[in-house]
């Protein structure tokens, strides 16, 4: 297996978990933060430009994962690729959209 495959699968994790939030707050009609506020990633986009923010971030998901190398949910290095993406940008979502939507960050002693 080509390691630029598990880093494009990892990647395409990270983009899938990405695409959550927005799009369902999008679908909820819920203002969100996104790349495309005032400011960036802290002031709040309108529902309609969440969902075409998550939108796209699927798109991205499905580029990087089904049309890069022959991804297989029955290969243990892919699923772990994936899935290690998918949990280091949902521990980033979670803390970065815990500072505006009431989540706590764990302090270290």
């Amino acid at each position: 297996m080509n390691w630029l495959h598990d880093v494009s699968y990892l990647f395409g994790g990270a983009f899938l978990t990405n695409a959550i939030p927005h799009f369902v707050r999008g679908v909820m009609g819920q203002p969100f933060q996104s790349p495309f506020a005032k400011p960036p990633g802290e002031g709040l986009s309108s529902s309609t430009v969440n969902v075409v923010w998550g939108f796209a971030n699927f798109v991205i998901a499905y580029l990087l994962i089904a049309l890069v190398g022959n991804f297989d949910l029955h290969a243990a290095d892919n699923v772990i690729a994936a899935g290690v993406g998918v949990l280091l940008m949902g521990v980033l979502c979670a803390r970065l959209f815990g500072r505006f939507h009431g989540g706590s960050s764990p302090t270290i002693s």
